[in-house]
């Protein structure tokens, strides 16, 4: 017998209070007149009879009220041994269909197998079929109908996901908790080395599961594949593009491989390159020539090996027109627009073509043309522009202030609304500059330009931020960077100049991601990956969103999303390998791309020792091994519901003594 909450126990300290409370008994004296009470010596009256305890049967029932509840809360429980093969036992088969079984003939056999032991199953008890990937799926439910096992069987196809024993552990573990019956479960599998945990705990089975595994993979198998594919998410000029692969091998000889760049289905690109010996290798393309629009691009090897399926890897590129940027700057600053637009050129993946003008010359321009404005600096705007300006960023645009001198000087900041709380001059104090201390990691715009270390700051306007977010501060608290949602649109704030006289900023390399990604930012550019593994989500819909109809076409050209799902569904889960397609009702599109997860292509096998620790049998058990069933094996009998019947029963007699003495009492 045992505890499963022993710590409970310690409430075995309460059943010293009825005892407490029956020695509390008042004895009750009766007044004697006395006419002085001086010429008596002070003494302690002390009385045996008061200590006596009295009602020992109530006294012995609070006692074991008390005691019964305690044990109910420590939930004791006694072990029996129950016999595996008394009939109890429900058969489970589970194939895994993971990526990996896609490899040589894996899949069909595992399904041979299955099929085998099912015909050997006597049908004296009921059987279920399920498959195993990202997640265990039950393909039937229990039933003695073979041809129905056998069609379950039959259905598994194979997915792109990837397999972990530990998950499936865990769902094993979760089913077998849910059923009086115990499990003769037999797995069917290549017992892929990289789906075991990380601890060899995570793969504990309960006591009513009897473990047999049917490995389909003898041996470790050579192959290579495309581990990685690094290409723009996005291109402005395709020259500039590069998209670089990287091949590995597994298990492989030192060996000359052919990768081919693929658009849209037509190779463009090819190289050959040399893998090492169970190495890697990569291999770089110049120049992207895509259309304009999406294009569904792959990297693809002439693997030579039984594993053709991961020898591709797609991603997946939109082309478009730069788009246009709005710089107001005052006519005598010439360095900022030099530095912002250098900035924005030297990137990479530059998709912005800067338009640099005047204060004076914004007065007809209208804001919605660009994808962001930045206002560097400037003075008093035209009261047109800047009512433009104010309506277009509450409807979804996007500015940016760079704050010096002349916006120092302004009560308010333009558009942000934002009151200047004073202009501080570092080079005048004593330590001529300021620097930064402290940045927010989370936000695009630091994200990806490190933590500025190094950069002096002589300059700066400081103001209030109400409910604006930090993303940066100064090292006297100075809040350096905002971002502030306006309406539907959104102001960051940068409370110093892109010249160097305010700041050495544009001298300093993290200058030009700190613009690069802000500019991405604003215009609204997600910052998505060019390809992503299956069973990642998808995102379909932005803040701004929430309201608009979805579409979401998948590899096969079906519509996976139902109509309610189409307008309230933030997410998709993609299940498999492919391109998939989300077109908004505001006429921006997205494709993103799946790949399967490249451990799956370590074909190397868990040991056979290892497969034997967890069957618990200390041998590998095949196809045709003992099954167990007749294996003893330890259960545990929870006992909490029988002691509250009983402490509910001594609850009742309980109370009829205590009505029966106060009775007596009551008639003294």
């Amino acid at each position: 017998m045992g505890f499963l909450s022993p710590w409970f126990l310690a409430g075995l300290l309460a059943v010293g209070l009825p005892v407490y409370l029956h020695l509390l008994r008042q004895h009750r004296n009766t007044p004697v007149m006395w006419s002085s009470l001086m010429f008596f010596e002070k003494r302690t009256q002390s009385s045996v009879k008061h200590r006596r305890l009295k009602y020992l049967m109530l006294l012995a029932l609070r006692v074991a009220l008390l005691a019964l509840l305690v044990f109910a809360f420590a939930n004791p429980f006694i072990r029996e041994k129950a016999a595996a093969g008394d009939g109890r036992k429900r058969l489970l088969l589970v194939i895994d269909e993971s990526f990996s079984m896609k490899a040589g003939n894996r899949l069909a056999e595992a399904k041979r197998q299955a099929a085998e032991v099912l015909a050997r199953n006597k049908g004296s008890e009921k059987a279920q079929v399920a498959a195993m990937g990202f997640q265990l799926r039950m393909l039937t439910e229990p039933t003695d109908n073979v041809g129905e096992l056998r069609a379950a069987i039959e259905s598994v196809k194979g997915s792109d996901s990837f397999a972990s024993f530990g998950e499936f552990t865990r769902a094993v573990r979760g089913l077998a908790a849910s059923s009086p019956q115990g499990y003769e479960l037999h797995l069917f599998s290549d017992m892929q080395n990289s789906a075991m945990p990380a601890g060899f705990a995570d793969l504990q089975m309960p006591g009513k599961v009897k473990l047999v595994t049917h490995a389909v993979a003898a041996k470790t198998e050579a192959n290579w594949t495309v581990e990685t594919v690094t290409a723009p998410s996005a291109v402005a000029d395709p020259k500039k593009a590069r998209v670089q692969a990287t091949i590995a091998g597994y298990g492989t000889p030192e060996a000359t491989r052919n990768a081919s760049l693929v658009v849209n289905g037509k190779t463009v690109a090819s190289k050959p390159l040399k893998v090492a010996a169970n190495g890697r290798a990569t291999v770089e393309f110049q120049g992207l020539d895509v259309p304009y629009g999406f294009s569904r691009c792959e990297v693809r090897i002439d693997g030579a090996d039984s594993f053709a399926a991961d020898d591709t890897a797609l991603f997946a590129v939109e082309r478009s027109d730069p788009r246009r940027v709005l710089f107001v700057h005052e006519g005598k600053d010439a360095r900022s627009p030099l530095y912002f637009q250098s900035a924005l050129g030297s990137a990479a993946e530059s998709a912005f073509v800067l338009e640099s003008v005047v204060t004076e010359q914004t007065a007809n321009l209208d804001p919605a043309r660009f994808a962001f404005v930045v206002l560097s600096d400037t003075g008093p705007l035209p009261a047109a522009f800047e009512d433009r300006l104010k309506k277009w960023v509450r409807t979804g645009g996007s500015v940016w202030l760079a704050a010096g001198a002349a916006m120092g000087r302004n009560a308010r900041l333009p558009v942000m609304d934002a009151v200047v709380a004073e202009s501080k001059y570092y080079s005048r104090a004593g330590e001529r500059f300021a620097a930064i201390g402290q940045t927010d990691g989370t936000h695009p715009s630091i994200r990806r330009s490190g933590k500025w270390e190094g950069v002096k700051f002589y300059y700066a306007v400081r103001v209030e931020p109400g409910d604006a977010r930090i993303v940066a501060r100064l090292t006297d608290q100075t809040p350096l960077v905002l971002d502030k949602k306006v309406g539907e649109g959104r102001v960051l704030f940068f409370g110093s100049t892109f010249d160097n006289i305010a700041n050495d900023f544009p001298l300093v390399p993290g200058f030009v991601p700190f613009v690069e990604q802000s500019a991405r930012y604003l215009a609204g550019i997600e910052d998505r990956a060019a390809a992503r593994v299956v069973n990642s989500f998808i995102e379909l819909r932005s803040a701004k969103e929430q309201s608009l109809s979805i579409e979401l076409i998948d590899p096969d050209g079906a519509r996976p999303l139902s109509l309610r799902e189409a307008t309230t569904a933030e997410t998709f889960q993609a299940p498999r390998a492919g391109f998939y397609e989300v077109r908004r009702a505001n006429g921006r599109h997205d494709m993103v791309a799946m790949n399967p997860d490249r451990r799956e292509s370590d074909l190397s096998v868990v040991p056979a020792e290892t497969l034997a620790l967890w069957s618990g049998d200390g041998a590998v058990q095949t196809a045709g091994g003992p099954s167990g069933m007749d294996a003893e094996q330890d259960q545990q009998r929870r006992l909490w519901w029988y002691v509250m019947l009983l402490a509910m029963a001594v609850a009742l007699a309980e109370s009829v003594f205590a009505s029966r003495y106060l009775g007596v009492q009551r008639e003294e």
